[in-house]
């Protein structure tokens, strides 16, 4: 484990390689944030702010009144929700009657919905109103008692036969039961993972995972952020793991407020930077890339953030260049996956960042890369292998999976299923995941090597690599391009590029332009849409 050690030495004395993480339950790291910052603000949302002795109420009540439901300790608790306060009111109000919070994408089909409810167990959902019909169609196929709507303005309000958020407060008696939370037993969360190889997994992650997530993430920023006096711009979705750590419980555990927005609409987001003068915004690679091309992001005094946490896909190095330039923030783009709660990688800001990296691990996180074809083999500095993963914040398993979870965790490692390599100084560079990679006439092929150059290219905005079915080479690059507004170029012209800045074998033999790319709820490039539509058309 030689190559482990090595990035112990760009810590700082502040920061040690290991830390005491205290034996709370989540609910528990509320409330300890509740006695120190009970008055300051804790949420604000369009205009109406709450701070946190207010929220710690609105959990207290919620968890009083999912209890006069015969909500019980291990009881599944579905919450189908955009950002906004009824979120954390839901989250950690099932969290302190001991219940299982489990995460559902507002954006899910029938279908998927019905799988996940069917697969969780869940018999509480808490559900958009908007999303409403859907949750009534497929509730007499699933397990589902207590349907509560929330709607974010009175005039959204739908006409329900079950609870509005506000009426099903009202079964509370003031009281609740205490719950015993076992941290390092107990079940806080299901994750469900996006079901790219098959069917979607619910990652168990515990009390104890979630809570050391937070101290890791806290003590790798605790000379950059401030507790009491950050203000955390939360656009990504908190159903999201990403969301749901480095935005709602990082910024809880320093009692920093969250500027809570249910979208991402680019005029939005830059009025509310204006207002509010956010001072971290945790974000994705779309996200960037929009801010970056608006003509006069400057003017919205985006200058108030200091840091930008970049993670869920992969930041071309250009974007973060051209993104600095203009914002004068620090981009720190990091590493992590749901079953790791999810942040195991970030670049310091105590050290030198790499851009292309995904940095250091946090601290208590161990990491090695191995061979691809046995996962028993630590292979050379700069070689690349598997990234696998050791420390408090890796799940307990899958839910109901158990071959499932064989496979991905083995001996206390964490088997990621990305492709990586670690430099000299334990810098991790993600290069894929296993099954994007691309074997055309024998080559292995990475898409985001191609990708890093499109992106250099000055027309283009946006861009993704597939392999596609080939009768010679087996498979073949397929690039999508979405070029800058006012840009034009020919699939010559950008074939010729790609000759000019790649090995041949690299080179895509098809490209084609598109006004948008399909993106998840986070903003992430949906690659794995992208190759069905392919392999659906024959093409």
């Amino acid at each position: 484990m030689e190559n482990m050690k090595k990035w112990f030495s760009k810590y700082p004395d502040s920061i040690p390689n290991e830390i005491d993480i205290p034996l709370l339950s989540v609910p528990e790291m509320l409330q300890q944030t509740v006695r120190t910052y009970g008055n300051h603000e804790a949420i604000s949302f369009y205009g109406k702010t709450f701070t946190y002795n207010e929220l710690a109420k609105m959990v207290y009540a919620f968890t009083s009144s999912l209890q006069q439901s015969n909500v019980q300790k291990g009881d599944r608790v579905a919450i189908m929700l955009p950002n906004c306060p009824q979120y954390v009111v839901s989250y950690y109000g099932a969290l302190s009657a001991g219940a299982i919070v489990t995460q559902i994408n507002p954006m899910l089909v029938e279908r998927e919905l019905e799988y996940i409810l069917n697969d969780s167990g869940a018999e509480t959902i808490i559900v958009f109103n908007a999303f409403y019909p859907l949750v009534k169609a497929v509730q007499l196929k699933t397990n589902l008692k207590n349907i509560i709507t929330v709607s974010l303005e009175p005039s959204e309000a739908a006409q329900v036969e079950d609870y509005t958020f506000e009426s099903f407060l009202g079964k509370q008696n003031g009281q609740v039961l205490p719950i015993e939370i076992k941290p390092e037993d107990d079940i806080a969360v299901l994750q469900y993972t996006g079901g790219t190889t098959g069917r979607s997994k619910g990652a168990m992650l515990s009390h104890r995972n979630i809570v050391a997530n937070a101290y890791q993430s806290g003590e790798f920023f605790k000379n950059e952020i401030q507790a009491g006096k950050e203000k955390c711009l939360t656009v990504i979705p908190l159903f999201h793991v990403f969301g749901m750590s480095s935005c709602m419980n990082l910024t809880i555990l320093f009692g920093n407020s969250m500027i809570m927005l249910p979208r991402f609409d680019l005029e939005e987001v830059l009025q509310t930077i204006k207002r509010e003068q956010p001072t971290i915004f945790p974000g994705v690679p779309t996200m960037y890339v929009a801010i970056t091309n608006h003509p006069k992001a400057e003017d919205y005094h985006i200058d108030s953030i200091r840091i930008c946490n970049s993670g869920s896909a992969p930041m071309p190095v250009e974007l973060l260049n051209e993104f600095e330039r203009k914002t004068g923030a620090k981009i720190l783009e990091g590493y992590g996956l749901s079953e790791a709660s999810p942040v195991t990688h970030c670049n310091p800001a105590f050290a030198n960042r790499k851009p292309g990296t995904v940095g250091l691990g946090l601290p208590n996180t161990a990491y090695k890369i191995v061979d691809v074809a046995t996962g028993t083999i630590e292979v050379p500095v700069g070689e690349l292998g598997e990234i696998i993963i050791n420390g408090p914040q890796v799940m307990k398993g899958y839910w109901n999976m158990p071959e499932e979870t064989a496979v991905t965790l083995r001996e206390g490692w964490l088997f990621t299923g990305d492709i990586a390599r670690m430099d000299e100084d334990g810098y991790v560079s993600i290069v894929d995941r296993k099954k994007d990679l691309i074997i055309a006439s024998g080559y292995n092929i990475y898409p985001r090597d191609i990708e890093e150059i499109l992106y250099e290219h000055p027309c283009v905005q946006e861009a993704v690599v597939i392999g596609v079915p080939d009768q010679y080479r087996g498979e073949t690059v397929k690039a999508f391009i979405v070029l800058k507004s006012e840009k034009t170029v020919t699939t010559g012209e950008m074939i010729d590029y790609c000759r000019a800045h790649l090995a041949s074998y690299k080179v895509p033999t098809q490209i084609e332009f598109r006004n948008e790319l399909p993106k998840t709820n986070v903003g992430k490039i949906l690659r794995r849409a992208l190759r069905e539509e392919v392999l659906n058309s024959g093409s």
